[in-house]
């Protein structure tokens, strides 16, 4: 009998839900990085696990809407709570839950919605059982099925997270192929994967600017030797002066960027990948409905 569990995973910005993602898949899916705002839209990954699959909604962290780009992320957040047989809420243990979190997760109790509480990054806390005051606080105001800490960088608690997800499979049809782990479209994971590692580089005001869309995209059979992967990307940022930045130095800083993003690229689609990237600006894009529609960022 095969069952199946439709489960999005939501927290504040910077929290880990890409992190876990990944982590439960078994392979990337999605960006991961320390800045805030690394997930822009929904991403899907699926794990299959003998007669029970899971499909995961991976959303954009919560934060406070400042430009039309954040709004479609704070939308696509909201979109993701509805038609779903659960939530998995991750929680940095350094950070308190505020107010709007709090609500936000009252309301999905209003619902019915299980909630299973991850708490992250236990692996920064000096004593472990300074986590007890912290979850019977949340308690008091928040119904939860679980509430689990992990540390995800340390592969931590994951596996009891995904026996908990697995509690709210119930009895269905595969949507998807057994061995399916994502329902992006190709292009969409290679953009991912090059801003993921332009996100680990560049400085605090230039990673929110930029988008990463592919151009070209094509497998080349060579006589007698390897295939290779050949992928044209354009990097987009706001300003001039951003647009220098990422390219660095004689090119060195988008030398390096390229570089990392071909090697997680060959290791993902397990070829060797030839890999050209180039910088345009388009000025104030994440206000732009336009821009943001067409770099496939709209919720829309």
């Amino acid at each position: 009998m095969s069952k199946t569990a439709f489960v999005t995973i939501a927290g504040y910005t910077n929290a880990g839900k890409s992190s876990l993602l990944n982590a439960i898949v078994g392979r990337k899916v999605t960006s991961v990085s320390d800045k805030q705002q690394t997930t822009r839209t929904r991403i899907t990954g699926i794990k299959n696990i003998e007669d029970i699959q899971l499909v995961f909604f991976d959303t954009p962290g919560l934060h406070k809407p400042i430009n039309r780009l954040s709004e479609h992320m704070l939308n696509t957040v909201k979109e993701s709570v509805k038609d779903i047989d659960g939530i998995v809420y991750v929680l940095d243990c350094t950070r308190k839950m505020n107010r709007y979190e709090k609500d936000l997760l009252k309301s999905v109790n209003e619902t019915g919605i299980p909630v299973i509480l991850v708490i992250n990054k236990i692996d920064l806390m000096k004593k472990l059982h300074d986590l007890a005051p912290i979850i019977a606080e949340l308690a008091e105001e928040i119904e939860f099925q679980a509430v689990i800490p992990v540390s995800i960088r340390e592969r931590q608690g994951v596996d009891i997270v995904i026996e908990e997800i697995m509690k709210l499979a119930e009895e269905s049809v595969h949507f998807y192929p057994d061995d399916m782990i994502t329902d992006q479209p190709e292009k969409v994971i290679v953009a991912e994967i090059i801003r993921e590692k332009l996100l680990g580089v560049l400085k605090e005001e230039v990673p929110h600017g930029i988008a990463v869309t592919v151009e070209q995209m094509a497998e080349r059979d060579r006589d007698n030797k390897v295939p290779i992967l050949d992928i044209s990307a354009v990097i987009y940022c706001e300003k001039p002066s951003h647009k220098g930045i990422i390219i660095g130095k004689d090119g060195s800083l988008l030398k390096l960027v390229a570089t990392n993003a071909r090697r997680s690229l060959s290791r993902f689609f397990r070829i060797k990948v030839n890999l050209q990237c180039w910088v345009k600006v388009k000025e104030d894009w994440r206000n732009s409905e336009n821009l943001i529609r067409s770099f496939g960022l709209s919720d829309k």
